[in-house]
């Protein structure tokens, strides 16, 4: 045994800021581009002309486009950037591979551009937060092992024994993300930018929302979680608050969070006991949560005079009580009684605000405030533009969210009121036109916050214009020995602590129970999932038409689900969803927000002439409409040339088209475009068969016309 009086070796290493500058940069960058699409979009839904007559400016193209650009491309390269300062030190290591470190930052940034591009060309897999093509989610789980492999080495080769508590939920972000990707991801190709989901109908509500909800859960929570204890004690100098709340925090908040997707789903055709095992378990997310924000709080216990006087604090402050005041809301928003006025309104916006703006935002705010003066090693160009960027940022989140919760309610309200004669007082259109004040205030507050954001950009680039890169900052220490020798009294998580590895697979073990438990059943109990004899495949040019709807974005207006409200049975005059009605849709259409009505039971409803009206000039058919003109469906021919491939995809998923069909199939798609075609000329439209709008009207027409069949052959016998 070595003598305790000798003098440890240290080794003398360097840190690598320069992969931290690039990252942080990435971080700004993105951010302001992800906030100027999330402002046209916020503004197109007040002016329909702001979608340009184009489809690639469409809101149906802009709105993924923004939500993919904020939380992926900002909040992406944020985690990225603080988990790769923060791990090294932590670590007392450079990073594992520098080599790595670098096709991680341009492999993510090229996943970025191809991201943005594709999606205002309309490639779309029709599933929000997962809405990029087969090839570039392959890209990005290769990009992410990258990443993981980056960060596991780095790990492995510390000088630290015990893993602060940041690296354990980052340890938890990798290999939670990288589970939901790929379960959620699992497609069938049939072009070389094109796929079907390998789910249908229920199944692919549950994997989607158990994917969506998580994707909020480990990537814009669990990582920034990490980087809260660690930037949050670094800036106010002061230990965290309490170690063994950290612990309960971080156990207990990985296994109840993977458990609560389906509150997403409440009402919907879901079975009962996956709604109500989502409730459960998002109720139960409360305590865990608000012990990690009264951790970060209460480690400022002391320090608030500082907090007066310092910006990052302010931020991060500001960031933790966001985030408190969303995992309240969250559970609050899981429960039914509450669920049923908030669900497809405003509210889930104001919602998801409260979160994106004030949690991740701030956070990352005050983080590069706190970050970017340390490598530079200078001082903040400005604490006088810090502290208006703050306040700006701050009004621009209250003028968000403030008026998305009254026009939620609202919206909530008027769906639901029936006259005493019981029929529907309010046409969906009415309601539209009350939210155009509401989203004018939305649309203000997120310029606000985007001023805010540029002030940061300005006093940034002062700052390491005043500034010298330390790109290799040295540091020394003892090397890690190989023994360890338990001290009496020792806490028993410090076991797991010192085993990184042990600590991924448990950390898998804990969020995997409560996807299988809620996806098994699921899959393999066929009484979850009623069929209904009514129900028939699409036929061809019903498919073509399905796959434009999905392309241009009309899923991000319109939901297909009806709920089982008196109210909505009125409106859409048809009965709730069932179960059995989606088994044939590759991806599920039931939505998560009314911008637009329901679709449910279009089908049928108005003459092919009214869609064909409607989808040229929207105001023309309804005054005061905020749906944009698709008049590039009038001109675009159908491609007929991939109708077999979508076919044999189709019967490689299960759906029962006959042997054979994948070679007669453009004959019967020409033969109902022919009929449509016709219909249409009956009432003066004239068009070619061979038109994208012909097929999207065959899709149209048929929503829902399957149940309403069954409803009819029941009643009439």
């Amino acid at each position: 045994m070595q003598d305790n009086n000798l003098s440890v070796q240290t080794e003398k290493f360097f840190y690598d800021n320069k992969i931290v500058k690039m990252f942080a940069y990435a971080t700004i960058l993105w951010g302001i581009v992800g906030m100027l699409a999330g402002i046209l979009a916020a503004f197109q839904l007040v002016y329909p002309s702001l979608n340009m007559g184009m489809a690639a400016t469409t809101f149906g193209r802009v709105r993924p486009v923004h939500t993919n650009a904020i939380i992926f491309a900002f909040v992406g390269n944020g985690i990225f950037m603080g988990v790769y300062y923060s791990l090294q030190r932590l670590t007392k290591a450079r990073m594992f591979s520098d080599a790595l470190s670098k096709i991680h930052f341009w492999g993510w940034q090229l996943i970025i551009v191809l991201a943005a591009v594709t999606l205002l060309a309309g490639y779309t897999s029709g599933k929000e937060y997962a809405e990029l093509e087969w090839p570039i989610d392959i890209l990005i789980a290769l990009v992410w092992v990258i990443f993981g492999i980056n960060m596991f080495g780095t790990i492995l080769k510390r000088r630290e024994r015990h893993l602060y508590v940041a690296i354990w939920f980052y340890i938890a972000t990798f290999v939670t993300v990288a589970m939901l990707h790929i379960v959620n991801s699992i497609e069938l190709p049939f072009s070389m930018m094109k796929s079907y989901s390998w789910y249908a109908g229920v199944q692919d509500a549950l994997v989607q929302w158990w994917y969506g909800h998580n994707a909020v859960a480990f990537f814009l929570t669990t990582p920034y979680l990490g980087l809260m204890y660690y930037f949050l004690p670094k800036a106010a100098n002061r230990p965290v608050y309490s170690y063994r709340l950290s612990i309960i925090h971080f156990w207990a908040l990985i296994f109840i969070y993977i458990w609560a997707g389906p509150h997403h789903l409440l009402y919907t055709a879901l079975p009962d006991w996956a709604q109500s095992l989502g409730t459960v378990f998002s109720i139960m997310l409360i305590a865990p949560s608000w012990g990690g924000m009264l951790n970060g709080l209460l480690t400022l216990r002391g320090a608030w005079d500082k907090v007066r006087e310092d910006p990052v604090l302010k931020f991060m402050v500001v960031a933790v009580t966001a985030y408190g005041m969303a995992t309240f809301e969250g559970p609050m928003l899981s429960l039914k009684n509450v669920n049923a006025i908030s669900h497809f309104t405003d509210w889930t916006i104001a919602h998801v605000h409260v979160g994106a703006l004030g949690w991740n935002g701030f956070l990352t705010f005050g983080i590069l405030y706190y970050l970017i003066p340390k490598i530079f090693r200078t001082k903040l160009y400005s604490i006088k533009l810090a502290n208006r960027h703050f306040w700006i940022g701050t009004l621009g989140i209250v003028f968000y969210t403030v008026p998305m919760y009254w026009a939620g309610f609202m919206q909530s309200l008027a769906w639901k009121e029936i006259t005493p004669e019981g029929t529907i007082k309010n046409q969906f259109l009415e309601t539209v036109k009350q939210m155009q004040p509401f989203y004018i205030m939305r649309g203000i507050g997120g310029v606000l916050f985007l001023i805010g954001a540029l002030i940061m950009l300005y006093n940034l680039v002062k700052t390491v214009k005043t500034g010298d890169l330390l790109e290799q900052e040295p540091a020394e220490a003892p090397a890690l020995t190989k023994e360890y020798v338990a001290h009496g009294g020792s806490h028993w998580h410090r076991w797991i602590e010192r085993r990184p590895m042990q600590m991924l697979v448990f950390s898998l073990i804990m969020v995997a129970i409560g996807g299988i438990i809620e996806m098994v059943p699921t899959f393999l109990v066929k009484e979850n999932i009623p069929t209904i004899a009514s129900v028939k495949p699409y036929t061809p040019l019903e498919l073509q038409g399905r796959d434009i709807y999905i392309r241009e974005g009309c899923y991000l207006c319109h939901s297909q689900m009806i709920r089982p409200f008196r109210s909505e049975v009125l409106r859409y005059q048809r009965e709730y969803s069932k179960a059995g009605e989606f088994v044939y849709d590759h991806p599920f259409q039931w939505g998560s927000k009314r911008t637009g009505p329901d679709l449910a039971g279009i089908g049928g409803k108005y003459p092919d002439s009214w869609h064909f009206n409607h989808m040229y000039s929207p105001g023309n058919i309804s005054d005061g409409t905020v749906m944009p003109a698709y008049p590039w469906l009038f001109k675009n021919d159908l491609d007929t040339a991939i109708t077999g491939a979508k076919i044999r995809a189709m019967i490689t998923l299960g759906v029962p088209y006959e042997a054979g069909f994948d070679k007669i199939a453009n004959a019967d798609l020409m033969s109902q475009a022919n009929k449509i075609k016709e219909s249409l000329h009956a009432d003066h439209c004239e068009i070619e068969a061979n038109k994208e709008i012909v097929a999207l009207i065959a899709y149209l027409q048929r929503i829902g016309k399957d149940i309403k069949l069954q409803q009819k052959t029941a009643s009439n016998p």
